[in-house]
């Protein structure tokens, strides 16, 4: 055991992250313009908080932890307006919240914190509200979200990666993959909120493993949640589309429909290798709002039946599908 957190904080040590941020609004899932405001945050630097993190007693959170093992879902997100809209989406979301038995604390992987070379967690005890995007109404920059954080319930999610050292970081706290879908599904803010980021640098499958291996975090109360879109190609949207079931382009309903079918089958295999399925190239044009539901379909037991809790599309092409397993 010493030799392996030897190992990990040596890992930890030389990994170097850098923290991105998405917009609502571009077509590429790094931007320059984020990339200049948040800089780059060094392995040295996140090494000290994680191996403090690996040193400190895991037991409190375990202690604290409710015993209920929790679901995991996965929650396509849309536009940051959605934070302000009264739509079925929205509403769904809400009434969803009181479906959910009460976690003791909420993982989120959002598609809007990407790393390299290396998986943050948040370690914050306040994290702060992340406006990562431009050009939408004041209103939607004057939403807060004030969760608390969770450091306990942080420090076991980097005891219990397997995948790749895990490095906990002050900086970041919750963008809008994670706060637009909350303050629908937990409006009061009362719930302890998380983030782990998506190293960018790996394939599908790492990210189905590193989901796999979050799955323990249920038995301790924690919700485990993917926050992205199944289908989300910004530069092929139709906007001013009116929502609805159906995706105003055929390669964007066979993407999702492709992604429906497998799931009926827990075809984890072709999920992982979405690239061959139906639309693929134009969907997924950019994995980076598709990564998001393989942590949630690799915490999900292989036995796990997956619900679909809402479907349909935003601005065309946008996949709002949502799906709980558990």
């Amino acid at each position: 055991m010493r030799k392996r957190t030897d190992m990990r904080a040596k890992a930890a040590q030389s990994a170097a992250m850098t923290m991105k941020k998405n917009t609502g609004t571009g077509g590429s899932p790094a931007i320059p313009s984020a990339l200049g405001r948040r800089g780059f945050l060094m392995g040295s630097a996140l090494a000290a908080t994680s191996t403090l993190a690996t040193l400190c007693s895991l037991s409190h959170a375990a202690a604290a932890a409710a015993s209920q093992r929790m679901p995991v879902i996965f929650i396509g997100h849309g536009s940051p307006m959605n934070a302000l809209a009264d739509n079925a989406f929205t509403r769904r979301l809400a009434a969803w919240g009181g479906e959910l038995p009460r976690p003791s604390a909420i993982l989120s992987v959002s598609a809007h914190w990407l790393s390299r070379g290396a998986t943050g967690v948040g370690m914050q005890e306040r994290p702060k509200t992340i406006h990562d995007f431009g050009g939408f109404p004041q209103a939607l920059f004057d939403i807060e979200y004030p969760a608390p954080g969770h450091p306990a319930l942080a420090r076991e999610a980097i005891g219990t990666v397997k995948q790749a050292a895990v490095v906990g970081t002050q900086q970041w706290g919750l963008d809008h993959g994670t706060w637009t879908v909350l303050k629908h599904l937990y409006p009061k803010a009362d719930i302890p909120v998380f983030q782990l980021s998506i190293d960018y640098d790996q394939p599908a499958a790492f990210h189905y493993a590193v989901g796999r291996d979050l799955a323990v975090l249920r038995s301790m109360g924690v919700l485990v949640m993917g926050s992205g879109n199944l289908v989300h190609n910004l530069r092929a949207t139709d906007r001013g589309t009116p929502d609805g079931p159906v995706a105003s382009r055929p390669w964007a309903q066979s993407f999702d429909d492709a992604v429906k079918a497998a799931l009926a089958g827990r075809d984890d295999r072709a999920l992982v290798g979405y690239e061959r399925l139906a639309g693929a190239s134009t969907a997924v044009a950019t994995p980076d709002h598709y990564f998001p539901f393989l942590y949630a379909l690799g915490a999900a037991g292989t036995g796990e039946r997956a619900k679909t809790v809402y479907e349909g599309f935003q601005s065309g092409t946008l996949s709002m599908r949502c799906i709980q397993f558990g």
